[in-house]
């Protein structure tokens, strides 16, 4: 589990690592619609995060490609839970620190160990270069897709990799 959490525990966290990224400033974004402009700058693939929960009480945190039209009817069946709705964003904040706007896979920095299981889209997680937010939806911060799983692990969370469902 990381000593420090939040945003200077995953700086501290990176380097401790060695891990190869960067970091882009930009303006507050909440919707991939308003990502639009960033992304055209930024090279890679792009996300988008759904905080999910299902049937028997149990939280998600799916990271797929920000164009990706989820199928939440068939997304049960791939990573082997019951039916899911979206979770609430105070649970959001009591189980990963941040709010929505900013959801991010490396918000995983701030959640116990299997208090939530992560889900990363198998074209993410071989990309050489994801962007994510970094805690915070005023930033983008690039790095691989094993690099993402590796923090994860890092972290004491065992992400699932799978092929997600799309309309």
């Amino acid at each position: 589990m990381a000593e420090v959490r939040g945003e200077d525990g995953l700086k501290a966290d990176l380097a401790a690592l060695g891990i190869a990224h960067e970091v882009h400033e930009h303006q507050a974004v909440f919707t991939v619609e308003e990502s639009q402009g960033i992304k055209a700058a930024l090279p890679g693939s792009h996300t988008k995060n759904l905080f999910l929960k299902d049937a028997k009480g149990a939280f998600w945190l799916l990271t797929v490609p920000a164009e990706a039209p989820v199928d939440l009817k068939a997304l049960p069946e791939a990573i082997g839970c019951k039916r899911v709705s979206f979770g609430k964003p105070d649970d959001m904040e009591r189980l990963i620190g941040i709010s929505p706007g900013s959801v991010t896979p490396l918000a995983m920095i701030n959640a116990e160990p299997e208090s939530i299981t992560v889900v990363l889209d198998v074209g993410l997680a071989a990309a050489e270069t994801v962007n994510v937010h970094p805690l915070r939806n005023t930033a983008t911060i690039a790095l691989s897709g094993a690099n993402i799983l590796r923090m994860l692990g890092h972290w004491g969370h065992e992400p699932l990799v799978a092929a997600i469902p799309t309309k």
